[in-house]
């Protein structure tokens, strides 16, 4: 069943990118669309996308570009347990090139985000409660965020464990150590899961 559901999920990623690119258009270009001036760090759309029904949560932003980065921006992807004003706990960060392609997906610090840390053994089971099935800012951006996540959940699982390994070695204060920010990393079509 778990190969079932990758393969269902794998499918509807390539079905919301190609109907997005029947209209000349990508995961990014939509995600950003009537941004005319994009500021690194700026959070796209402005205030989240929040689903009610599932308590998911995400945002996509961009860095200062860099000559040696492929990576265009990511997206943030969090889940609020009990609700908008709960806790929020971010699962994974999904990194696109230029053209709006799946590059990478990581995990970061908790200073990265300020969210309400949780280990792994948390996070994991809070994984499949990802579900965007949001109209706005576009129904096909969610539903890709949504299949992404389901496709490599395997990965996602990974790469929290390793994140939580990453901070195990820097001791008691690493969640705030401005020097670790990227911490596991997985990049489709390789078969190693980084560890800073």
């Amino acid at each position: 069943m778990p190969n079932q559901a990758r393969e269902q999920a794998l499918a509807e990623i390539a079905f919301c990118e190609a109907i997005l690119a029947k209209g000349g258009l990508s995961v990014l270009s939509e995600t950003l669309a009537g941004v005319t001036d994009i500021d690194a760090f700026a959070h796209y759309p402005a205030g989240d996308v929040f689903d009610p029904a599932s308590n998911a949560q995400w945002y996509y932003h961009c860095h200062p570009a860099t000559e040696v980065s492929d990576e265009h921006g990511h997206f943030h992807c969090f889940l609020r347990p009990d609700g908008s004003d709960g806790p929020i706990h971010h699962l994974v960060a999904i990194g696109l090139d230029a053209r709006g392609r799946l590059l990478r997906l990581f995990t970061v610090n908790q200073w990265v985000v300020g969210d309400d840390w949780v280990d792994a053994a948390t996070a994991i089971p809070l994984l499949s409660r990802f579900d965007m099935q949001m109209p706005r800012p576009s129904y096909l951006v969610n539903r890709w965020l949504t299949a992404i996540l389901v496709a490599y959940e395997p990965e996602i699982i990974a790469l929290l464990h390793a994140r939580d390994c990453a901070l195990s070695a820097h001791g008691t204060d690493a969640r705030q150590d401005r020097s670790l920010e990227v911490l596991s990393e997985f990049r489709p079509g390789s078969c190693a899961t980084a560890q800073v």
